[in-house]
C-alpha cells in the first residue's frame, strides 16, 4: 500500500490497483463557517486534486473534512462512499455504505464501520460519521477511522473484523465551542491505545494539523506512542510525503 499525505484529513492511497482519496480538502487557509461557529484553516494542501477511482468520505457536514474544492472534486470521481446523510445531501456518485456492509472496487473490498464524532450522546450535534476497513486477497487490511473519538468503537471493529495491518487514524483531539472541552477526534494517547487494540503493525495519523481547533499534534503523537512503547509502529508523514506501508 502506498499512502501520500496532502494535509489535514486528506491522503491518497493506492492499494490493490485502486487509487482512492480520503476526505478531500483542497481549499487555501482561511476561516470557514459551520453554523454559528468558524473553523480556521492554517495551512493549505501539499498538492491539489488528482484523478482517482474512489473517494472515502467520512462525512460531509464539516469543512475540515469536505471543503468547497473537495465538493467540486467529488464530481470527477466515479464512486464516493460515505454516510447515508451525505448521500442524501450530495447525490451524484455518492453512495451510502452502512456499517458492516461491503462493496467490491476491483480487487479491493471496502467495509463500512462505525465512527463516533465526540463523546457518547453527541451524535445529534456532530452528525453522522463513518469509517472504513479495506481488505482483499493478498492485500494488507487497512482501517481508516474517520472522525472517531471512541475507543469502544475501535474495540467493536476489532471484535467483529479482527486485527488490522495498517491503522489510518484521525487524531488531533479536535475541540470546538459546540461541545466545549471534550475531544471530537482521538487524542494522541487514544490513538496509541487504538493501535494496541487493533494490533496494527503500522499507524499513519491524519487530521492532526493545519486547523486551529486541533489541541494536539505531531509532537504529542510522538510522545504518546513513545510512552506506549509503540514508536516503531508510528509513521508520521510530512505534507507531500509518500511511503509504502503494510508490506
Amino acid at each position: 500500500m502506498e499512502i501520500r499525505y496532502a494535509g489535514g484529513p486528506t491522503a491518497v492511497i493506492e492499494l490493490g490497483g485502486v487509487r482512492l482519496v480520503v476526505d478531500p480538502t483542497f481549499d487555501p487557509p482561511g476561516d470557514y463557517p459551520v453554523g454559528t461557529r468558524v473553523l480556521t484553516k492554517t495551512a493549505g494542501p501539499a498538492f491539489g486534486p488528482e484523478p482517482a477511482d474512489l473517494v472515502l468520505l467520512s462525512h460531509d457536514q464539516h469543512p475540515d473534512n469536505l471543503d468547497t474544492s473537495g465538493r467540486a472534486y467529488l464530481e470527477t470521481v466515479p464512486l464516493v462512499l460515505s454516510t447515508g446523510q451525505a448521500a442524501g445531501r450530495l447525490g451524484g456518485a455518492v453512495r451510502a455504505l452502512p456499517n458492516w456492509e461491503s462493496v467490491e472496487v476491483g480487487a479491493l473490498r471496502v467495509t463500512g464501520v462505525p465512527a463516533q464524532h465526540g463523546p457518547d450522546g453527541s451524535e445529534h450535534l456532530t452528525g453522522e460519521v463513518t469509517g472504513f476497513v479495506l481488505s482483499g486477497d493478498g492485500l494488507p487490511t487497512v482501517y481508516v477511522s474517520g472522525d472517531n473519538a471512541s475507543l469502544e468503537v475501535v474495540r467493536s471493529i476489532r471484535s467483529r473484523l479482527g486485527a488490522v495491518d495498517v491503522a489510518v487514524l484521525f487524531a488531533g483531539a479536535a475541540r470546538t465551542p459546540l461541545l466545549g472541552p471534550v475531544d471530537l477526534t482521538l487524542s494522541s494517547e487514544a490513538a496509541a491505545e487504538a493501535a494496541r487494540i487493533l494490533e496494527a503493525s503500522e499507524v499513519v495519523p491524519l487530521h492532526f494539523e493545519h486547523w486551529a481547533h486541533f489541541t494536539q499534534g505531531r509532537s504529542t503523537l510522538e510522545e504518546a506512542f513513545g510512552r506506549a512503547g509503540l514508536s516503531g509502529r508510528l509513521r508520521l508523514l510530512k505534507p507531500g510525503e509518500q511511503i509504502t506501508v503494510g508490506g
